[in-house]
């Protein structure tokens, strides 16, 4: 008869590839039950979009399969996103597990076609997702999820997020009286109104937040970055040499904060001729994974340059939403995942911090 602890041992061999730890360590391994040679338990993965989770079910059955004594195996799959910050040191979001800005060191990269498409791909895995517009001065996310003005209420001296596609969406283009005036503000209100749409919304519990930044290095990053614990930042740029120049900008900003950077999302890539299929690179080949190199920081991914994403951004109809299933769905869904995969790298070096702290108190 096979024992618990000859499962456990067993189960030992198996490594998260991202974590570069055993699954047993991490407390993946769930409720274990054996009847004779029936063996049955639970295996909860760090989150449900991350991009090894196949690789990691059938590592796990492979090993099982080694316990002759085993006759009949039953695995269940589930996950269970880990908290990238410190939620004990934020009493104003308790609730959200991981909080991700969305930054660029300039303008017109596609940062907030990014931050949608993320948010939505992300939701697509199972997590459960809000979306933070931060760029006060020129909200567009409501626009590209094709939401009306007034689509956010108030109850309870709080907001109430909107609800687009699985996500729940705060953004300043919800005021109709904003709608097609200018923002002009100073910093200071500024930075209110994003402690307001942080600190006074009803998110609920969130697996990931996705914050859209506006692009460089004013005060709205400042005031995130010093409001609330936040996971860290993902910097968008394109493969041109001077967009990829401004970026380090962003991290340097970042770094002085303390705040890690989870990596580049290289956008605009390249275009695929719709009739030869030959990759063309319009902007400069590999500029953001050379400068991700150069700094040692993740290469996130790459999306291409398509009409069909900056017409679905226009009209309210993101590609995730579409065409879901399409290469260019696809390439977000694999941005999405690699930024799932470095959350829960950073929540991973986050308790062994909070262990080591806790030893050293003893």
């Amino acid at each position: 008869m096979v024992s618990v602890d000859q499962v456990l041992s067993t189960l030992s061999t198996v490594i998260d590839p991202d974590l570069k730890k055993d699954i047993v360590s991490m407390g993946m391994i769930k409720d274990i039950e054996i009847n004779g040679g029936d063996l049955k338990f639970t295996l909860e993965l760090t989150t449900p979009a991350c991009p090894f989770n196949d690789e990691i079910e059938q590592d796990v059955r492979d090993a099982i399969a080694k316990i002759k004594e085993v006759s009949k195996f039953d695995l269940k799959v589930t996950a269970k996103v880990m908290e990238g910050r410190s939620l004990s040191m934020d009493e104003m979001l308790p609730t959200v597990k991981n909080i991700i800005g969305v930054a660029s060191g300039k303008g017109g990269v596609g940062k907030t076609t990014v931050s949608v498409n993320l948010a939505l791909a992300l939701a697509q895995t199972g997590a459960k997702v809000g979306l933070l517009d931060a760029d006060i001065y020129g909200p567009s996310v409501p626009l590209m999820l094709g939401m009306g003005k007034s689509a956010m209420e108030v109850d309870n001296n709080k907001l109430q997020p909107a609800e687009s596609h699985g996500l729940k969406v705060v953004s300043f283009g919800f005021f109709a009286e904003q709608a097609h005036q200018a923002a002009i503000y100073r910093g200071p209100i500024i930075s209110g109104i994003l402690k307001q749409f942080l600190v006074d919304t009803n998110w609920s519990d969130l697996d990931y937040l996705i914050v859209d930044l506006p692009p460089g290095t004013g005060d709205i990053p400042l005031t995130l970055a010093q409001t609330i614990p936040i996971t860290g930042i993902v910097v968008v740029t394109t493969p041109q040499e001077v967009a990829s120049n401004i970026a380090v900008k962003a991290f340097g900003m970042f770094q002085k904060l303390n705040i890690p950077i989870m990596g580049v999302i290289e956008n605009m890539s390249y275009f695929i001729c719709p009739n030869c299929t030959t990759k063309h690179y319009v902007f400069g080949k590999e500029g953001a994974k050379r400068m991700s190199e150069k700094h040692e920081l993740a290469f996130l991914g790459e999306i291409p340059l398509n009409p069909g994403i900056m017409e679905g951004s226009d009209t309210g109809r993101p590609v995730l939403v579409t065409d879901p299933d399409s290469p260019l769905s696809h390439a977000f869904m694999v941005v999405a995942k690699n930024v799932a995969a470095r959350c829960s790298v950073l929540a991973s070096q986050l308790n062994e911090e909070i262990k080591a702290e806790v030893a050293t108190q003893k």
